[in-house]
């Protein structure tokens, strides 16, 4: 793709539903770099953006709640040597870019001096910038969008007489875009869009009331479940759940369900993050080519997948992005790294400010017939986990304790829900035990991966 153009045209922003066109973002940036440069700034970056979207909500048949957003944003770093000042401004007027351009050309003049702040060397900036298929503006409107939350609400509560309440069902419509570029070479910029649809409904009367929720995510509208059946399976959910019962402590296997087993990736990613380890506060310190899990796990990275959540053509900085393996057999491949964390710790950037990319846990044992029933039956008699409360997670020393609440599980059948405990581990134990990764693969966000079989940890019930 050209870096002078985005999935739409400048002449079209009207059909996106957008306020400025990316020539207006290509102006505004370069109008700030170039005051930065006048006041003597040895370099500069700048960022235009503006977001855009519709929000709908109903509840028990009835419209609650329409919210149109509408934000915009320019944000400038100025260096003045080794001296780095940011600032922000919601005004694109020219004398509010120049106020903005000042103020962080001020803070650059009176911070200390860090010998790791600077924009990417140039080498590193990303040419080739690809279109990923990212931008797909939905054309609905708030009574378009209270249908097919009424529709979703409404099957719910359908699935059964013991649905007998809700709290809600929402759609979401959401799209953004923006431009950047600093003096080290970048020029680049894209649109993306973002809709969901979810409902909470809740069964059972009394003291015997559980809730569960689902949802649909999407780049791309037409990708989105159907309301009919994010509905009924948000309702299975909560009514598999009436009639939960306290635990004993006990240690016991566990699974996790896929969309829960995306967070233990995620703290997989917080430890391995460029920040965590330049401040010493990582719980896999110096772990690069050692083994930090089971020699069957691979955990993949590609920010170049179509319409993915977590895609991108280049990393917040600029930077160029590439398809990678993170985890091979268990072993650290590569950490996650921007300019300034790879300056810290005297390595290589890997493209990652901002973020992972597109996420892949799996299994060198995995096989297609792994399904969520198949991974019952290796649990055996344990613990499966469909829902974490809290945030007991402790990144420097691993420790890792959490609410749950799920099933209890004996000779791989469902026995009874269970609600009211506490699992508890240590996360380098947990990525060690991880005994099976299942067929059924859930992305949550920018993380894909199946349900988690882990050997043995402690529950704490009654």
């Amino acid at each position: 793709m050209n870096p002078s153009s985005y999935s739409y045209s400048s002449a079209s922003s009207a059909l996106t539903g957008f306020s400025h066109s990316r020539a207006d973002f290509e102006h505004l940036v370069d109008a700030a770099i170039a005051h930065a440069k006048h006041l003597g700034a040895t370099d500069a970056a700048a960022q235009a953006s503006e977001g855009c979207g519709l929000s709908v909500s109903v509840r028990k048949g009835e419209l609650e709640n329409v919210e149109r957003n509408r934000d915009k944003s320019l944000g400038v770093t100025v260096y003045v040597g080794q001296r780095r000042g940011n600032a922000s401004t919601s005004d694109f007027s020219t004398a509010a870019i120049e106020r903005t351009v000042q103020a962080a050309f001020d803070i650059a003049r009176f911070t200390a001096e860090d010998s790791f702040a600077a924009l990417p060397e140039a080498s590193l900036i990303a040419q080739d910038h690809r279109d990923l298929d990212l931008f797909h503006p939905w054309a609905i409107d708030s009574a378009g969008a209270s249908e097919l939350a009424l529709r979703c609400e409404a099957a719910a509560l359908a699935t059964s007489k013991k649905i007998t309440n809700s709290e809600g069902a929402s759609v979401s419509a959401q799209q953004s875009h923006f431009f950047s570029a600093h003096t080290h070479g970048f020029r680049g910029g894209y649109a993306s869009s973002r809709h969901s649809l979810s409902v909470a409904p809740i069964a059972g009367k009394g003291d015997n009331m559980q809730r569960d929720y689902w949802y649909s995510s999407m780049r791309h509208p037409n990708d989105l479940a159907s309301p009919e059946a994010v509905g009924r399976y948000a309702a299975e959910r909560a009514l598999s759940r009436l009639r939960s019962r306290k635990l004993a402590t006990i240690s016991c296997p566990v699974l996790f369900e896929s969309p829960l087993a995306a967070g233990l990736l995620g703290g997989l990613v917080n430890a391995l993050s460029g920040s965590a380890l330049y401040r010493q506060s990582s719980f896999l310190m110096d772990s690069l080519g050692k083994q930090v899990a089971a020699s069957h796990l691979q955990v993949s990275e590609d920010p170049f997948v179509m319409r993915g959540k977590g895609s991108s053509p280049f990393d917040d900085e600029g930077v160029k992005v590439q398809a990678r393996q993170v985890l091979h057999n268990g072993q650290v491949e590569g950490y996650f790294l921007s300019s300034y964390s790879a300056r810290k710790l005297g390595m290589q950037n890997t493209g990652n400010a901002g973020g992972s990319h597109n996420l892949v846990m799996s299994s060198s044992q995995t096989r297609s017939s792994d399904n969520l029933e198949a991974m019952l039956r290796k649990l055996g008699t344990g613990l499966f986990v469909i829902e974490l409360m809290g945030q007991g997670v402790n990144y420097v020393t691993g420790d890792y304790s959490r609410g749950a609440s799920g099933f209890w599980v004996e000779n791989g059948q469902i026995a009874y829900p269970v609600q009211e405990i506490t699992i508890a581990g240590n996360l380098k134990d947990m990525l060690m035990g991880m005994d099976a990764v299942g067929s059924d693969v859930y992305t949550f966000g920018g993380k894909t991966v199946g349900s988690v079989l882990i050997n043995r940890m402690k529950v704490a019930g009654s």
